[in-house]
């Protein structure tokens, strides 16, 4: 073990040297002359203020004075610019107008004139151009002045005259059970003072305002009363103020809405960006020996390919979990995140080894690794975007990471749910590879597909003819013949199951009377080809004799192996996942069933067996036939799948 291990590291060391001898200095010190510029650039311009983040800033154009209690209220909101109101019109130098309007009071409630130039602020008149631009900035301003409205009221010193309604929020999960304890309630003072008149668009009124037609005319007067500023006397413009954007758990009613971790998936998405650049330098590594029979010499020495391809494969895992742990901390995550993130790191690995063992040129290798990128990234990010709303979202390791930024705790069964079908998918993927790293196969143009098949036929033992006879024709015997069938279909299940989470996570936000006929198809076609298409490799290779005696007996081996192995989602329990519906359909056999009596237990629990055994073998059947033959009985088999799959959400739901 010393010695295999000592071999390994010095495999390493090589692959260390050798990648790092690739880039010249000029290349390097260029790169890091060109990384400090734009970090400098960018960063001077987010300190000035000069740029940031916003994608819509100074879209529109409002017209509003300087002394309008509505002009912070632009000024704070990016997609707005203040331009003069004198001389502003509409349509061509302003999208929105914003004019105070000025008179004296009347007892009668009218507004009269000018009395000696003493006037008074008695209201806002908004005028919005009649185009979808203009629509679009009025909308913008209402927001903008609820936005300001909202901060205003933040900063008094009076909360409880800022707020006097005080509303208290507990989200909890959609698939857990709500205590005693109340989870929304309130209470304070009844009076108005802080009610719609303060935040319900500026004092303006349906017609040019934010809410109404957009039309060229100017909206009525606001009026004054409870939503103004009580110590400037007449002043009859509503207290404008601001409020958070994003998730809101204070202020008004109406500004509170459910968290949602947008920042949080942002870091975590930093997390893989370096996935990307790190296996393009492992991947071509891998082709390289491969090219011009440059890894022959490894080959001829003593080292195992285990041993060459660990050795070759360390320094970048070494390389992933140090830029990982660079990250996390520099993003606040801890160890979780680091935990969370390395069967990811070991999935882009192992998934690149096979492209690059299969790939014959660099041009295949990049579409291959942009494959591998774009369906990893896919898997990993897109459940973590429902962390706070279903279960669904620890499909995703990144959800953990997520979790880790928030600080919230996790338990135990979440890592492993979450890191365990990655972590062994990463582990089959490189043995996969394994089984073409030899000379037959590694300095030969074969097809993509060829090379896939003789990957998984070398992982098979001859069924049937002279080669089997020759191993022995006693029940042992064919027993052992048998068991890689088994044991390679086993090997399969943690890419069924992730295929069938990310089906499930992508299809249960859709209508359940589209998503559920089609995940049974989809479940069925993934399951099914799982179980024959290292079938079709032996049959294709010459590994197991053309019979239908063998085909049956290959068939019932991996349907066997599968049942078996697809026990192992059960665990799928512990995280609440069949509590979904679509969860249910995918996993049904682990659902539903309590309160059920013994003998129906026994049934429902070996009625996956029957059925595996069935459709595997019309397909292995069909696998000793050809190409076309396959192709048809895998249809077949799975629409009997898909069936089947229907009856069982049809009587358990």
């Amino acid at each position: 073990m010393i010695d295999r291990l000592r071999r390994t590291l010095r495999v390493a060391r090589w692959e260390t040297a050798r990648a790092g001898g690739g880039v010249d200095r000029r290349t390097l010190l260029a790169a890091l002359a060109l990384l400090l510029v734009v970090g400098g650039l960018v960063g001077g311009g987010l300190a000035a203020g000069v740029v940031g983040l916003d994608v819509d800033r100074d879209v529109y154009r409002v017209a509003v004075d300087d002394g309008s209690p509505y002009a912070d209220a632009v000024e704070s909101a990016p997609a707005l610019t203040a331009v003069p109101v004198d001389g502003a019109s509409l349509g061509t130098s302003a999208d929105l107008i914003v004019r105070d309007v000025r008179g004296v009071p009347r007892d009668d409630g009218t507004i009269g004139g000018t009395a000696g130039g003493d006037s008074t602020v008695v209201g806002v008149v908004v005028s919005a151009s009649d185009t979808e631009k203009g629509a679009a900035a009025a909308a913008e301003f209402r927001e903008a002045v609820e936005a300001h409205n909202e901060r205003l009221m933040a900063d008094e010193a009076n909360e409880t005259a800022a707020f006097p309604i005080a509303v208290t929020l507990r989200y909890v999960s959609r698939t857990s059970g709500v205590d005693g304890g109340a989870t929304l309630g309130g209470g304070g003072s009844t009076d108005g003072t802080a009610g719609d008149g303060a935040t319900g668009g500026g004092g303006t009124s349906d017609g040019g305002t934010a809410g109404g037609d957009g039309s060229d005319s100017t909206g009525a007067v606001a009026a004054g009363g409870d939503g103004g500023d009580g110590d400037d006397g007449g002043l009859a413009v509503p207290s404008i103020g601001g409020g958070t954007f994003g998730a809101a758990t204070v202020g008004s009613p109406g500004s509170i809405s459910p968290p949602f971790p947008f920042v949080s998936l942002l870091l975590a998405f930093v997390f893989l960006v370096p996935m990307n650049f790190l296996i393009q330098a492992y991947g071509s590594s891998i082709l390289d020996e491969r090219t011009n029979r440059r890894g022959e010499p490894l080959l001829v020495t003593p080292l195992s390919p285990v041993e060459i391809v660990a050795g070759k494969t360390l320094p970048y895992v070494a390389l992933a979990a140090a830029v990982t742990t660079l990250i996390a901390l520099a993003v606040g995550g801890g160890p979780l995140s680091v935990v969370a993130v390395f069967p990811v790191a070991l999935a882009f690995l192992g998934a690149t080894f096979v492209g690059a063992m299969f790939a014959r040129s660099f041009k295949e290798l990049t579409f291959v690794t942009v494959g591998v990128s774009v369906l990893l990234t896919t898997y990993a990010f897109v459940p973590a975007i429902f962390t706070n709303v279903t279960p669904v979202a620890l499909v995703s390791p990144l959800t953990l990471v997520v979790f880790d930024l928030q600080g919230e705790a996790v338990s135990a069964g979440d890592v492993l749910f979450a890191t365990t079908p990655m972590s062994i998918g990463a582990g089959l993927l490189f043995a996969l590879g394994l089984g073409v790293y030899r000379e037959e196969d590694m300095f030969t143009q074969k097809p993509v597909g060829r090379k896939f098949l003789d990957a998984l036929a070398v992982r098979l033992a001859p069924v049937g003819g002279d080669a089997h006879r020759g191993r022995g024709a006693g029940a042992r015997g064919r027993l052992r013949a048998l068991a890689p069938v088994a044991l390679l279909t086993a090997c399969a299940i943690p890419f069924v199951f992730v295929a069938e989470l990310m089906a499930v996570a992508l299809l249960f936000a859709l209508p359940v009377t589209v998503s559920i006929p089609v995940l049974l198809v989809t479940i069925a076609f993934i399951e099914e080809v799982a179980k024959s298409v290292h079938l079709y490799a032996g049959f294709e290779r010459g590994v197991f004799a053309r019979t239908d005696r063998v085909a049956v007996a290959v068939g019932a081996a991996s349907a066997v192996g599968f049942f078996l192995a697809e026990k192992a989602t059960a665990v799928v329990q512990a995280v609440g996942l069949t509590e979904l519906y679509v969860g249910r359909a995918a996993f049904g056999s682990v659902a539903g069933v309590g309160g059920l009596s013994v003998p129906v237990l026994v049934a429902l629990a070996f009625a996956p067996l029957a059925l595996h055994g069935v459709t595997t073998a019309v397909t292995a059947v069909g696998a000793s036939r050809g190409r076309t033959r396959y192709v048809l009985t895998l249809a077949l088999a799975t629409l009997l799948h898909a069936a089947y799959n229907f009856a069982v959400v049809s009587v358990h739901g």
